[in-house]
């Protein structure tokens, strides 16, 4: 099977758009702690909450959605944090995240994509995270958006 598109008026090959996948994550945060999640499904390792964005949905919502969803919380105080899109950041295909600032409501709970949910403190992270999710983290302590 090919990628391909063939013109159904020319015959010829069309090559198919190939764009970054959107996505959100959450940096949950209270004092000296980050909220991850340890992910059930490739690739493996410790991650900040999150996921692809739906189409019709916007990062705001694919954020609360994902957070529901991942870790039973509520975010409360959100703000946007950076965009992160370096092709590599995925070892599965390109995407570009949307990386949002948050306090936590509700009880945690691990579901969905989430075999755990963990608080850990900003200077013992685990070694094995995901993506690009530990320079998030360490962008976002340099930059005073969390403590």
């Amino acid at each position: 099977m090919t990628n391909e598109i063939i013109c159904p008026h020319c015959g010829g090959a069309i090559e198919p758009f190939r764009n970054p996948y959107p996505t959100a994550d959450i940096l949950f945060h209270r004092p000296g702690k980050v909220l991850l999640i340890r992910r059930k499904n490739p690739p493996f390792g410790w991650a900040l909450p999150g996921g692809f964005i739906d189409y019709g949905e916007s990062a705001e919502q694919a954020a609360a959605r994902e957070a529901k969803e991942e870790t039973g919380l509520e975010m409360r105080n959100l703000r946007q944090f950076r965009v992160y899109s370096q092709p590599g950041r995925d070892p599965r295909f390109h995407t570009l995240t949307v990386v949002f600032t948050a306090e936590p409501g509700g009880e945690i709970r691990a579901g969905d994509d989430a075999a755990q949910v963990q608080w850990f403190a900003l200077d013992q992270l685990p070694p094995e995270m995901a993506f690009d999710h530990a320079k998030i983290i360490a962008d976002a302590r340099l930059a005073g958006r969390i403590e």
